[in-house]
């Protein structure tokens, strides 16, 4: 692939990313519209938790850690016939085995149903048990079609073929949505009618990239369980897995504990989080995620090269440039929170108390929206480098922090307790990125270090002073608009503070002669 081709396939999949993501957020409302935040939204929140713990935890990290990099080894090699049989030989095992071990748990887990709900509530209310194990028996086998399609997107990016993986996401989430529209009135409560498009969506997901995989030619079927288990390809997918599945596990049980916290906390808790945290990762997804992927290969080739000095330097411009976009947001999010809750999710279900439940999880997750962003960016620096033990151990000891501080500040903030456990989490996995990254003596870790507090210490001065006169205006329009429709009673009061924050900030930035801003700007000249 021409470095032309790659760069297009890298900006059509980071649109189709941002489609994804703006999609998820738009299932949020409407989830928030059917269900707001009652005990539905909650059995809902953990019934799709549950299976998709394990999807996360074995079919992603499998296919981008483990299945792409040996596929990609087998097609280097597969010169000739029988070079091509051993290939396909490869493909019918690992195919066999994921659907082999997907299948059996699916089936266990369905069984087994009723034993692991009653860990996520006190068991007060009959009722939130009962529709959650039914709910968590509906989407169940999501596990098993979302694995059968995340095999395809492995041969599909083993191959170089990467939109049809990427729209993928888009797919399923405008299926959920339409399928909550149209059978909500038709079901017992609108859970139950998400729970039937997040199956369908996982369905969509997997036959959607099926005419892609045979048209590369590396179609593939089932072998028998014998041949699967004893394939050399299959045996060193599991061997390269193993390790990072404790990373995985970790960062899982840190999600499964905090998620059960949150259901004894009291009704609305889960789902108040989960609402939060997507608005979160939208913020991160814009930016974080695609900085840190943009910055991966170069900082790879400047680690083979051994240009250590241009290393430091990238890896301090991007981590000056996280900070110019997310320390700034966190000050908007924080003065313009609950109109940017209202504004996103109020509707039908989700009331003036959804709203406050939401905005106590939202103030807390956006407090850590620098160290999560931050992570994104120096964690590329240890794989540029093939180490990829220290942030797993980092991400480890992270983990560890947040169910520690989620247990005992659940008892005195509810949620909020839980969304400051994380943010404390992601600060504490920072700082031992830091402390990992300068045990490597070519990097200049205290360089990197005091620029970006320094850079870090003016941005908060400045964020502070222009989010006074947002604060003004936001207090003024407020009221002027209070009767209107949700658009403008939210919408405006919102845009106005962010307008005269933006300028107050842009104004700023200019008269300090603000480095990273030349930077991008000067990027910006050279591509137009």
């Amino acid at each position: 692939m021409t470095k032309k081709s790659l760069l297009s396939a890298g900006l059509s999949l980071s649109f189709l990313t941002l489609c994804s993501r703006i999609l998820g957020l738009v299932r949020e409302m409407t989830k928030a519209a059917f269900l707001g935040t009652s005990i539905y939204a909650d059995a809902f929140g953990i019934a799709f938790m549950i299976p998709n713990l394990f999807r996360r935890l074995f079919a992603e990290n499998a296919i981008s850690v483990a299945f792409i990099p040996t596929f990609r080894g087998y097609l280097e090699e597969a010169t000739g016939e029988d070079g091509k049989a051993e290939t396909k030989d490869f493909l019918r095992a690992t195919f066999t085995l994921v659907s082999f071990l997907t299948a059996a748990v699916v089936t266990i887990g369905i069984a087994i149903t009723p034993l692991i709900i009653p860990l996520f509530y006190d068991g007060n209310n009959p009722l939130v048990l009962e529709e959650t194990t039914i709910l968590t028996r509906i989407m169940f086998p999501y596990l098993f079609v979302i694995s059968v399609a995340a095999f395809f997107q492995g041969v599909l990016n083993g191959v170089k073929i990467f939109s049809p993986s990427g729209f993928t996401p888009v797919l399923f989430n405008a299926i959920v949505i339409t399928f909550t529209y149209l059978l909500a009135p038709h079901t017992k409560n609108p859970a139950r009618a998400m729970s039937y498009g997040v199956i369908a969506g996982g369905c969509a997901q997997a036959l959607f990239q099926l005419p892609f995989v045979i048209r590369t030619g590396w179609a593939t079927g089932f072998t028998t369980l014998k041949k699967a288990f004893s394939n050399p390809g299959t045996r060193k997918v599991v061997r390269l897995i193993g390790p990072t599945i404790i990373g995985m596990a970790a960062y899982q049980l840190n999600d499964v504990v905090s998620t059960a916290l949150a259901g004894r906390a009291g009704a609305g808790i889960v789902s108040s989080l989960q609402y939060s945290l997507r608005l979160q990762e939208l913020i991160l997804g814009i930016f974080a995620v695609s900085i840190g992927t943009v910055i991966l290969p170069d900082l790879s080739g400047m680690a083979k090269s051994r240009h250590w000095d241009e290393f430091n330097s990238m890896l301090t411009t991007a981590c000056k440039i996280i900070a110019l976009i997310s320390i700034p947001i966190t000050f908007l999010s924080l003065v313009s929170g609950k109109e940017i809750i209202s504004l996103v999710y109020k509707s039908h279900s989700f009331d003036d108390h959804s709203v406050d439940l939401t905005l106590s999880a939202f103030r807390w997750h956006i407090a850590g929206l620098f160290f999560i962003a931050i992570n994104r960016i120096v964690s590329p620096a240890f794989y540029a480098q093939g180490n990829t033990k220290s942030p797993t151990l980092a991400g480890i000891i992270g983990f560890a922090v947040n169910i520690i501080c989620a247990l005992i500040l659940v008892h005195f903030m509810s949620g909020g307790g839980i969304a400051l456990a994380l943010s404390i989490a992601s600060a504490v996995n920072t700082v031992f990125l830091f402390i990992f990254l300068k045990k490597n003596p070519v990097i200049d870790v205290a360089k990197v270090i005091r620029g970006l507090l320094l850079y870090v210490l003016k941005l908060i001065v400045l964020s502070l002073i222009a989010a006074v006169p947002a604060y003004i205006v936001r207090m003024v329009t407020l009221p002027y608009f209070a009767g209107y429709s949700r658009l403008l009673a939210f919408g405006i009061p919102f845009a106005a503070s962010a307008l005269v924050y933006g300028l107050a900030g842009v104004l700023m930035l200019i008269l300090t002669k603000d480095s990273i801003v030349k930077i991008i700007i000067a990027k910006v000249r050279r591509v137009s």
